[in-house]
């Protein structure tokens, strides 16, 4: 007998890919101090394949390698390099709320892109729902409203490549194991990350501090990138989708940690908001799972038995 995924592992995967995100995001930020945009991405891509290529082979996948240039594992991944290198960009060029409030609607992408190409039906509440968790998003980021340039312009183009990273990785076979997927993101992004590099920028030497910095954070990274493919892959797109949104209250546990800055009254709220959202819609799709076949069972034609004939 065939069992479904319990209906919180797509929704736990997916918290746990934004917080381990927001723990890489968080040393990259500190390393920029002294290098440069792609090539902190370049050396946490090198660091990415050291913890990476090990783990694959001690999970046993080493047969598996060759299917890190399988055709739709390359599509889900160079959208993820397209992305992340328009974030990068962004990101120093632009206020960091303005540019993580844009980042927020990649839900609302992968939700109607798993409508229309993927055929998934999203019921009407929970479009409300994580309608409510982009508003508590957007007063947790609290935008400015300043910068609105071509980089706002591609800090919304990788809220889009990220949405196409999350249907396309819906399309990849089951035989594909996670840490392969994860893999293949490393070697793409740093590929991605080395020639923008060459083409764009000055070669800074790093010391020490930030050699760690990227080491730990290429670790993060590679479990950041299976925790979010194996979300999707496990559960369903309006179940999971929400859950994006922890990536804005990691990011302000992040801040206060590491950084000091303490969340005021508004991003308290927004935090609720998200949180509760993100709950509700997990709550119904299990009651909606629950549901489901006790209500076509009591939908089906009645089976009625003859009555025997009269003597």
């Amino acid at each position: 007998m065939l069992h479904s995924p319990h209906p919180l592992r797509g929704p736990l995967f997916m918290l746990l890919a934004t917080g381990f995100y927001v723990v890489n995001d968080t040393m990259m930020k500190l390393a920029t101090e002294a290098m440069p945009p792609y090539q902190v991405l370049m050396l946490r891509g090198v660091a990415g394949l050291f913890w990476g290529l090990p783990l694959v082979l001690m999970l046993g996948y080493g047969r598996s390698l060759p299917k890190i240039f399988n055709r739709r594992v390359l599509l889900r991944n160079m959208a993820e390099t397209a992305g992340v290198m328009c974030f990068v960009v962004a990101l120093a060029n632009m206020p960091i709320a303005d540019a993580t409030a844009l980042g927020q609607i990649t839900p609302l992408i992968v939700l109607i892109g798993a409508s229309l190409v993927l055929r998934e039906r999203i019921a009407g509440v929970t479009v409300a729902l994580i309608a409510v968790g982009f508003a508590g998003a957007l007063m947790v980021a609290q935008p400015t409203g300043e910068g609105f340039s071509v980089y706002a312009l591609l800090a919304l183009a990788n809220a889009v490549l990220c949405a196409v990273r999350d249907l396309a990785g819906r399309r990849i076979d089951a035989s594909v194991p996670g840490m392969i997927v994860a893999l293949s993101a490393v070697l793409v992004v740093l590929v991605g990350a080395a020639i923008g590099h060459l083409l764009l920028e000055e070669w800074a030497t790093p010391g020490l501090r930030h050699v760690l910095l990227l080491g730990a954070a290429g670790l993060f990274l590679n479990f950041g990138h299976f925790f979010i493919f194996m979300a999707y892959r496990v559960g369903p797109t309006g179940a999971v989708a929400p859950f994006f949104y922890a990536f804005t209250v990691w990011a302000v546990i992040s801040g206060f940690v590491v950084f000091g800055h303490l969340p005021n009254p508004l991003a308290l709220a927004g935090i609720a908001l998200v949180v509760s959202s993100g709950l509700l819609i997990v709550f119904l799709d299990d009651r909606r799972r629950r549901l489901g076949p006790a209500s076509q069972v009591a939908s089906s034609p009645a089976i009625t038995t003859p009555a025997p004939p009269a003597p």
